[in-house]
């Protein structure tokens, strides 16, 4: 595979809001891609900008060197490659299947026997950075795999990913990505304690922001969620609260195999599934503020 992924044939399936500008930015790069998704609604956008619409996972990965795999769920990974499992020669031997999702160790463990019984050589590279980072390419991301087949994707995965990290055999660069989303959530709590914790003491909340910024506390959270939180924006942008509350479980259930208690996290956890609970899931899950000092907006 060259330095580039220029002509290299790449499968993208999933196309919500991280395949979508991961997508864009392969056809940016030249890249021959094959695009599927179970709405058709992209279809004119995605066409008009060169890629090849494509009616089922497994006719986006024929021909494809590497095949992205993105979406949110673990029952949403299942059912793609329970097409992909019956993958016809044409699709040829090899294929480097990367899954950019946030899923459980064991589920992506399931995953690679599925692609290596296929003739695939399967990743798991969950990727972190939200949409900035996809509409960047500076995503930051965590692969669990062969060493060798991380190399002929990474052109590939350059495309999107600044960083790219590898930590051992499959299912590691999920724990990875676990660690990754407990120290967000957390952040994004303590970012949202302290500035109601500003407010209700009467102070400018956006000079506390401002001031944070250039000390210590200053951090991508505050810079960004902080902003959402002052703005009160909390559409749907870096992650959903009912995705980082999925991936809050996957963070409580790997800490419980081994044998760690996550004190500070687990109230996170709990007050995601609240905004689960009271009909917010598909906010932004800088809305976790919304939760502290209710009777007064920021």
């Amino acid at each position: 595979m060259s330095a580039g992924p220029a002509g290299t044939t790449v499968g993208v399936i999933g196309l919500g809001t991280m395949g979508r500008p991961i997508a864009h930015r392969l056809l940016d790069a030249a890249a021959r891609v094959q695009v599927h998704s179970r709405h058709d609604t992209l279809r004119n956008e995605f066409e008009s900008a060169g890629a090849s619409w494509c009616g089922t996972p497994l006719e986006a990965a024929s021909g494809a060197a590497v095949v992205l795999i993105v979406v949110a769920t673990e029952p949403d990974l299942a059912g793609v490659l329970a097409g992909l499992g019956r993958w016809p020669a044409s699709i040829g031997p090899r294929v480097v299947v990367c899954d950019l999702g946030t899923h459980s160790p064991p589920a992506v463990l399931e995953a690679d026997a599925i692609v290596r019984a296929a003739g695939g050589i399967f990743l798991d590279t969950p990727i972190s950075g939200g949409v900035e980072g996809a509409l960047a390419g500076s995503l930051s991301l965590m692969a669990g795999g062969d060493v060798a087949a991380l190399d002929r994707a990474r052109p590939v995965l350059r495309t999107f990913a600044s960083t790219i990290v590898h930590f051992g055999p499959v299912g590691s660069g999920q724990v990875a990505k676990a660690c990754n989303q407990l120290l967000v959530g957390s952040t994004i709590e303590a970012v949202a304690e302290a500035l109601t914790l500003a407010r209700l003491s009467g102070l400018d909340v956006a000079l506390v922001r401002e001031a944070l910024l250039g000390g210590y506390a200053s951090s991508r959270v505050l810079e960004i969620h902080g902003r959402r939180m002052l703005d009160g924006a909390f559409g749907p942008g870096g992650a959903r609260v009912d995705i980082h509350a999925k991936d809050a479980r996957i963070v409580l259930d790997q800490a419980k195999r081994v044998g760690l208690a996550l004190p500070g996290f687990e109230p996170v956890a709990a007050a995601l599934e609240t905004l689960i609970a009271e009909g917010d899931g598909g906010l932004d899950h800088s809305a976790l503020i919304t939760l502290l000092g209710r009777d007064e907006p920021v």
